[in-house]
């Protein structure tokens, strides 16, 4: 189905409100503003300068926050890839959206792919295309293989570059990306962030005339940890180092100064793409997001505790503590957002589809989660609370998480009855979810399971066992 089919076209005016620095005048031919959406992979919290990073350099992204807006309660769309994706993609939460874990199937071409995200579902790209935007993703898809109705250009994305399997972009060194649906020869001798950025950067300088979204999701830091010839930057020697001998990924002699180098690197490319919106005159008036997908990951001879990349909280990717989940969220919008500020607004992947709605004039599709944080961005407006967020996760056992109003409810080993618990938190005094207080409040036990009951619908292809 064609994706301007799938929504029906809004009536509303652009909305484009200026609340720092010197009045801009505005007329009804002035630009819509363009959007760059960059995902990072596995990049925990703690590892920005911006966010007490002290070990590794970030400078461009800390330039982002230092002259936009830093959000401190912000959440990914699921722990792990995927169903992170699919959650930003459709404005849906887990527990009502198409993609919820990381699962595949095999193709005509014999490779591993994610599950295709269904035709019906109307997602980011699709929304922009309804107000004429040029659409790419480049990097990482994630939602569904070559020919399929999951591919991104049958979901609104006019150009795709990268690796359409999650799976298949754990190596930096493949046989082959895609470009649209072509397989591109690679052989293993190209280390694929740097074509990846090489080909986000061609579509920039192509479509800087016109409105563009470019949703760019590379795979650092994501294990393998490697980086090219070796360039280490100035972290060679730096650090005392725990070889890794090799487990699922390919050995790492100096697995920390490495990873530390492939976030410097990524910092690096986030300079080039700044700099070239500059060069071709349309810096001003690009709204940057810089965020992760999920939390850190302890994977390839990363260890998330040396860097403390998790920050000040618990857990990793494939938690639904807060170092899973709670991840870095950087908005850069010239004009409009005062620099250097901080949000406190607790906000989510599934928020950015009714903000992109609100900010074009787009309609907004059904039965979404999100609410637009547009207003907390320009300062305008009533911003709407979340009443709470919900996660669902179907590995290790199953995990369910409900926030609200700073309390935290986790439900664990939901398929394991003999090993199924809950776990309660208060992070408003407890951010780093240390003192379980379960047994001390039951009522707020029962409101929030109340909650993770209702917040879920069935889905055939992620069942917990209450639903077998």
């Amino acid at each position: 189905m064609n994706g301007v089919n799938k929504i029906l076209l809004a009536s509303t005016t652009l909305i484009l409100p200026f609340v720092s620095g010197h009045a801009q005048k505005q007329n009804s031919k002035e630009k819509s503003p363009n959007v760059i959406f960059i995902m990072a992979d596995d990049l925990g919290i703690g590892d920005l300068g911006c966010y007490g990073q002290e070990r590794i350099k970030t400078p461009a992204i800390d330039a982002l926050a230092e002259q936009g807006m830093k959000f401190t309660q912000h959440y990914s769309g699921s722990t792990v890839s995927a169903p992170s994706r699919c959650v930003l993609l459709t404005g849906k939460h887990t527990g009502h959206s198409f993609i919820r874990g990381n699962k595949g199937y095999t193709a005509a071409d014999g490779r591993q792919y994610d599950l295709n995200l269904a035709d019906e579902e109307v997602t980011l790209g699709e929304v922009f295309k309804t107000k004429n935007y040029t659409t790419a993703c480049v990097g990482k898809w994630g939602l569904g293989g070559p020919s399929a109705e999951g591919h991104p250009n049958k979901q609104g994305f006019d150009y795709f570059f990268g690796y359409l399997g999650q799976g298949n972009a754990h190596n930096y060194y493949p046989t082959q990306l895609f470009e649209n649906n072509t397989p591109v020869q690679l052989g293993g001798k190209v280390y694929t962030h740097d074509l990846i950025m090489e080909k986000a950067l061609g579509f920039l300088d192509k479509n800087a005339e016109k409105p563009f979204f470019l949703y760019l999701t590379p795979t650092i830091p994501h294990a393998d940890i490697i980086v090219p010839n070796n360039e280490l930057f100035d972290y060679d020697g730096k650090f005392e180092e725990v070889p890794y001998p090799g487990k699922g990924y390919r050995p790492q002699e100096k697995p920390r100064a490495t990873f530390a180098a492939m976030v410097t690197r990524l910092d690096r490319d986030v300079k080039r793409v700044v700099d070239l919106l500059a060069e071709k005159g349309v810096l001003d008036n690009t709204i940057i997001i810089f965020t992760s997908d999920n939390g850190t990951h302890k994977e390839g001879g990363h260890d998330p505790r040396y860097f403390d990349s998790n920050g000040p909280f618990r857990g990793t990717k494939r938690d639904l503590y807060e170092g899973g989940i709670r991840t870095p969220f950087i908005v850069k919008w010239p004009g409009v957002i005062q620099e250097g500020s901080v949000s406190y607004q607790v906000s989510t992947f599934w928020d950015f589809m009714p903000t992109v709605c609100e900010l074009i004039g787009a309609t907004v599709p059904a039965n979404i989660d999100g609410i637009s944080y547009l207003p907390t961005l320009t300062g305008k407006g009533k911003q709407k609370q979340h009443d709470y967020l919900y996660f669902e996760f179907h590995e290790q056992g199953g995990k369910q998480a409900v926030i609200k109003d700073g309390w935290k409810l986790l439900h664990l080993q939901v398929n394991n009855p003999k090993k199924e618990k809950y776990e309660l938190y208060n992070l408003a005094t407890d951010p780093g979810e240390i003192a379980d207080v379960v047994k001390q409040y039951p009522q707020k036990v029962q409101e929030l399971k109340g909650i993770m009951q209702k917040a879920r619908t069935t889905n055939d292809n992620w069942k917990f066992a209450f639903e077998q």
